[in-house]
């Protein structure tokens, strides 16, 4: 039976809805304007593995044991797609509740490990500059800085050991064997699990309906290229079925996977394109933001907006497409011509005439 011959209503906090006879599908909350998260349990022996676990807060505690209870539901065991907080962070509650193992990608599991440490007493220098390269304010950088919990304060304390997801590699789950197929840029080294028999890909956050994965470069790693890793890896996503059920992890599962992932690709050039216009003049990347986004950005939808737009100024650095120069207050420049000496740029706050964060 294909998913779009299913009553495939989202499920209700605490409720499990049948996807088939090997696959439920629940959701948990998310305090963010995206509001929720999918997550499924695929039939594995007597029990079930579950796929990715939500943010690691009471509330999710809660719902996982009334699952649990109302079920009777026991974890064999935890597969994370990625690192990012929403999927991992009952992980570690999980593998400890269940002693059931933990399976991710090798680059998930440590970056994960990394940044759930945190700074560990560095001197946050390299952020600083990093937001003020970015021509963000002062008050933003304070703000951003004083954050020192992190994302500590919504991941559970991940596991010790972990059984390594890689590339091509199959993995038995019950009566079936599901492929990994490996997406970066949205995270270091995504997984997706694809079942050719049962005709279902389990997407994570690499392949979306309706919305866009955010597809950011942040202060760890300020002159990555993680679109063109995106994009690169978003386009074998094709040779699989066009009629294969994708389950994503936000939204409703759907069918038209090339179609979509055809979107995406057109989504980010078309940024490109409208950036590419903008930068006829040096512009600053705050300068940019509102030509990929047309709302107002809070501080933590600044976040994320800021990583995404400097992904795809990245991106067009490294295609040769513009360039980019250091002003003498420490904020870079775009363009789309060769920049006159850092003298010769106006200040930002010249040209945004107070509109926007700078």
């Amino acid at each position: 039976m294909a998913i779009n011959d299913l009553p495939l209503n989202p499920p209700e906090a605490g409720e499990l809805r049948r996807i088939n006879e090997h696959i439920f599908w629940l959701r948990m909350p998310l305090p963010f304007e995206l509001d929720h998260i999918n997550l499924y349990l695929l039939k594995d022996g007597d029990g079930y593995a579950a796929i990715d676990t939500g943010l690691g807060t009471k509330t999710t505690a809660d719902l996982w044991q009334q699952v649990f209870t109302r079920y009777h539901i026991r974890l064999t065991r935890v597969f994370v797609t990625h690192m990012h907080p929403d999927h991992i962070g009952m992980a570690g509650a999980l593998v400890e509740q269940f002693r059931a193992p933990l399976y991710m990608s090798h680059d998930e599991y440590y970056v994960a490990r990394a940044i759930v440490a945190g700074r560990q007493g560095a001197d946050p220098w390299q952020d600083r500059m990093f937001y003020t390269q970015c021509g963000l304010s002062e008050e933003y950088i304070e703000n951003a800085l004083s954050n020192k919990a992190g994302v500590a304060k919504v991941v559970k304390p991940i596991p010790l050991s972990f059984e390594r997801l890689a590339a091509g590699m199959n993995v038995n789950i019950g009566d079936h064997d599901w492929q990994v197929i490996i997406g970066r840029g949205h995270s270091p080294e995504h997984v997706c699990l694809y079942s050719e028999r049962l005709n279902i890909l389990i997407s994570g956050d690499h392949v979306l309906p309706q919305i866009t994965p955010n597809i950011g470069v942040y202060s760890t790693e300020p002159n990555a290229n993680a679109l063109k890793q995106y994009l690169t890896t978003l386009t074998p996503f094709l040779d699989l079925p066009e009629t294969v059920n994708v389950l994503p992890a936000h939204r409703q599962p759907f069918v038209g996977l090339h179609s979509r992932v055809r979107q995406l690709i057109a989504h980010h050039h078309d940024h490109f394109k409208a950036l590419l216009a903008h930068c006829e003049e040096p512009r600053t990347l705050v300068e940019c933001l509102p030509v990929l986004f047309k709302r107002t950005l809070n501080h933590q939808a600044m976040f994320f907006a800021v990583a995404e737009c400097l992904s795809h100024l990245n991106y067009l650095l490294h295609e040769g497409s513009i360039h980019r120069r250091l002003a003498d207050d420490g904020v870079y420049y775009y363009c789309c011509h060769a920049l006159p000496s850092s003298s010769s740029i106006s200040h930002p706050s010249e040209r945004l005439n107070g509109k926007l964060v700078r």
